[in-house]
């Protein structure tokens, strides 16, 4: 099981590339232009708060059983075992495509065909995230936008694992309280 947490960029964007093929594939038509900016956009939006929900609730949850501990451990604790390990800075696709997918699907069990252009959007913003994810660890971060994630992100690993749970809407830490202040010089 340790072998299938090992991600490396390229098999990333092989995997995901795939996978939002099939989405754009499955929302050509399905609405008009204006309507599918609105419900990709919405799709990103919605993103950034699941993944802010998914972080601090499920990946920082503190089961009592072993086999919950060792999903736990498997799907995010090792990460905060090695944050600078670069095979482990990007959620392994067995969580990553098998939660996408059960998303995708009630996406279009609720909303029909529309579902895919939203889950579109929500599959961009996953992308988004795990290569913001990725460069906050591997990466220069030369912009003020892009340090600033990385800042807001790196104090989560060496401040206080109880707070920054957002990566890419730091936003989500300040209306829920779970922002950690920075150090005054």
């Amino acid at each position: 099981m340790e072998q299938l947490t090992l991600v490396s960029p390229p098999v990333f964007a092989l995997i995901w590339t795939a996978f939002l093929a099939v989405a754009v594939y499955a929302s050509w038509g399905v609405a008009s232009l204006p309507v599918s900016i609105v419900l990709v956009s919405l799709g990103m939006l919605t993103w950034t708060l699941f993944e802010y929900a998914m972080h601090r609730f499920v990946f920082h949850l503190k089961p009592r059983s072993a086999v919950g501990r060792a999903f736990i451990f498997l799907a995010h604790g090792n990460h905060h075992a090695a944050p600078g390990d670069r095979y482990r800075n990007i959620m392994p696709p067995l969580v990553s495509v098998v939660i996408s997918a059960m998303i995708w699907a009630a996406l279009w069990l609720m909303l029909g065909p529309i579902g895919s252009v939203f889950y579109l959007g929500f599959g961009i913003g996953y992308v988004v995230y795990d290569t913001i994810h990725y460069a906050c660890h591997q990466l220069p971060m030369r912009s003020p936008l892009l340090r600033h994630l990385r800042r807001h992100h790196i104090r989560h690993h060496h401040a206080r694992q109880e707070g920054n749970y957002a990566i890419t809407a730091t936003f989500w830490d300040r209306l829920f309280r779970t922002e950690i202040a920075a150090k005054r010089r």
